[in-house]
């Protein structure tokens, strides 16, 4: 594999994970299961099957 079509798999792949975690986040806000919360702090985990990655992104998202 090339290293360019290496990088527009992953590419792809975290686009799908942030457009399909974004409709989530929007989705839950809508249907007001924050509970007047001014802010929402979310955990991202990465694994990949069969290795030992473990990769956490946290961070706070400002609700309106």
């Amino acid at each position: 594999m090339s290293e360019d079509a290496f990088n527009m798999s992953i590419r792809k792949f975290l686009k799908e994970v942030g457009v399909t975690s974004q409709r989530k986040i929007e989705e839950m806000v809508r249907e007001g299961q924050i509970g007047g919360e001014k802010k929402l702090n979310v955990r991202m985990t990465l694994t990949a099957e069969g290795t030992g990655l473990n990769h956490v992104v946290d961070g706070e998202i400002e609700l309106p």
